[in-house]
C-alpha cells in the first residue's frame, strides 16, 4: 500500500470576498510541486460563493469537470446553450473537450452556495463538449456508498476516464469495505464531514487521503461522517 495524506489545514486558501476557496491540489495562484494531482484527479476545490455572486463566463478545454453542491443553489450557464440550477442531491458533469465557455453562479440572492469542484484528466481529447446534470437522490441511502459515476454505463453519469465516484453518509461505528476496480488504480477519499480511520490514519473534516497499490481497503467511521471517494487511474 502507498498513501498520501492531505490535511484540511494544508490546502491552498484564498478569500476574495465573494469567494472563499480551498485547493487540495495546485490551482490558480496556489502551487505546490508535491500536490499537482493524484493520478488522473487534477483538481479538488472546496468553494463558498456569496449570494448572487459567481464565476463569469470563462473557457476550459480537455478536462472532465464534476460539480457537487453541498449547500444552496448552483446556477450553470455555458456556450452550448445549457442553463441549469442544481442543489444538494444533484450533480453536474461537464466534458469540456475541444473547448467550452461556462459560468457558475450562486442561484440565490440571500444564501451562500457551497460546492466541490472536481477536475479529472480525460482519456480522449478534443471531443465535442457536453454538459449533463443528474438527480442522484434515489442512490443516496444511509450507511451505504452510492456509486454515481462509472465508465461502464452502470450509473447515471460517466466521464471520459476510467473513473468511479461514490459518496455516502455513515453513522459512527460503521465499517465501509471498498474494492478497487482494477490494477494501477488509486482512490482519493475526501472527508466532507466527520471522523474516520483508514490506512492507519485518523482523518477529520475536509482532510483527504490518496491510497494506491491495493486491491481493497476498509474505512472505520469514528463519528458520523459524510464521505466522497474518487477512484482514478494512477497516471504519472
Amino acid at each position: 500500500m502507498k498513501k498520501v495524506v492531505d490535511r484540511a489545514s494544508s490546502r491552498g486558501y484564498f478569500d476574495h470576498g465573494w469567494l472563499k476557496t480551498y485547493h487540495t491540489f495546485s490551482f490558480a495562484d496556489y502551487y505546490n510541486p508535491m500536490r499537482v494531482h493524484f493520478g488522473a484527479l487534477r483538481v479538488l476545490n472546496d468553494d463558498w460563493v456569496a449570494p448572487s455572486q459567481g464565476f463569469g463566463m470563462h473557457p476550459h478545454k480537455n478536462m472532465e469537470v464534476v460539480s457537487i453542491p453541498l449547500k444552496g443553489k448552483l446556477r450553470h450557464g455555458d456556450s452550448v446553450a445549457n442553463i441549469r440550477t442544481i442543489i444538494p442531491g444533484d450533480i453536474q458533469v461537464m466534458s469540456t473537450g475541444s473547448g467550452i465557455l461556462h459560468s457558475e453562479y450562486n442561484g440565490s440572492d440571500k444564501e451562500s452556495v457551497e460546492f466541490l469542484q472536481i477536475w479529472v484528466f480525460p482519456n480522449k481529447e478534443n471531443t465535442p463538449p457536453e454538459y449533463n446534470n443528474y438527480d442522484i437522490r434515489e442512490l443516496l441511502r444511509k450507511n451505504e456508498l452510492a456509486l454515481f459515476i462509472s465508465p461502464d454505463g452502470s450509473t447515471l453519469a460517466s466521464i471520459l476516464q476510467n473513473a468511479w465516484f461514490s459518496m455516502g453518509k455513515f453513522d459512527a461505528g460503521k465499517t465501509i469495505a471498498y474494492k478497487m476496480h482494477g490494477e494501477n488504480m488509486g482512490v482519493y477519499i475526501f472527508i466532507i464531514d466527520g471522523k474516520v480511520e483508514v490506512a492507519e490514519e485518523t482523518l477529520l473534516k475536509r482532510d483527504g487521503i490518496g491510497i494506491w497499490d491495493i486491491s481493497d481497503l476498509k474505512i472505520n467511521v469514528i463519528e458520523r461522517s459524510d464521505l466522497l471517494l474518487i477512484e482514478v487511474p494512477m497516471i504519472s
